[in-house]
């Protein structure tokens, strides 16, 4: 099957991005696993497709596939992307539109500088809404929030760490760390990712605050690995960091890959707000197998 596909990237999260809306493609977990490949297809943290509204007042739907195959709910930095190829592809006119995700709603709208701002949601800060077992566990308040403790069986260093879960529709535990070029992404992220207290696996944070309204972050994302930055997991970062009473809106999020500017209020009810670039890299046509 010959496919056209659009290369595009925010902040480093690089996407391979496919248009349903003239008809569905009907691709395999394998076929999305080989587009992502970094050696035999095009390579890519996520698959993010586009498809026709699935509704009244909704422009379009949003359909995100993580670097093994697997579906998935939410991708921030996606979602910028996302809108720059409807606009830019004539599949809109509008700059602010409302996309359907897996979890809900979302509205990007492009700026005039040329980046995008996204209305993320609403924040989950309950256990049970990300989804976390706490059973048994008993966490250390501070602030509006909880730390909860976490037992890693890491091969060379078990040990215990403090997490935050938030759900920004899709599963994140933040940790703080002294300094994230040092932290144990490699070792403990896999672990975090698959541990039994999150039945839906979890992308997980190392945040390092460096003032009030700077931090520095990476993110072991689910189903991919370290990617060079997530808007999802900085949108949740900076919600644990305000809750835990260490950062104050708006903040900007120094990722590897580039800088996202996160705001919040600090109510529940209210949305985050995430802006930062969207930017095509390339397009082109590729044979995937049948």
């Amino acid at each position: 099957m010959d496919i056209r596909f659009t290369k595009m990237q925010g902040a480093g999260n690089d996407f391979v991005v496919l248009d349903e809306t003239a008809g569905p493609l009907g691709l395999r977990a394998d076929q999305y696993r080989f587009l992502a490949d970094r050696h035999f297809g095009v390579g890519a943290d996520q698959i993010l497709t586009v498809r026709p509204a699935p509704a009244a007042g909704i422009d379009f739907e949003y359909i995100i596939h993580n670097a093994d195959g697997g579906e998935v709910e939410q991708c921030g930095n996606g979602a910028r992307c996302f809108a720059r190829y409807v606009y830019d592809k004539g599949l809109t006119d509008k700059r602010a539109i409302r996309v359907q995700t897996q979890k809900g709603v979302i509205a990007p709208e492009l700026m005039a500088d040329g980046r995008v701002t996204v209305n993320m949601g609403q924040p989950r800060l309950l256990p049970d809404e990300v989804p976390f077992n706490t059973s048994g566990l008993t966490p250390v308040a501070q602030h509006h929030t909880q730390k909860w403790p976490l037992a890693l069986q890491v091969p060379s260093d078990p040990t215990t760490v403090f997490v935050v879960p938030v759900s920004m529709g899709n599963p994140h535990a933040v940790m703080l760390v002294d300094d994230v070029d040092t932290a144990p992404v490699a070792s403990q992220g896999p672990v975090l990712e698959s541990h039994p207290r999150f039945p839906e696996r979890v992308n997980v944070g190392f945040l390092q605050v460096q003032s009030a309204h700077q931090v520095r972050l990476r993110v072991f994302e689910r189903g991919t690995g370290e990617t060079l930055a997530c808007g999802t997991g900085a949108c949740a970062a900076v919600v644990a960091g305000i809750a835990l009473g260490l950062l104050q809106s708006p903040v900007d999020v120094q990722t590897r890959g580039g800088l996202l500017t996160i705001a919040w209020s600090g109510q529940a009810a209210d949305p985050v707000m995430m802006t930062g670039p969207a930017t095509t890299v390339f397009e082109g046509q590729i044979s995937i197998p049948d």
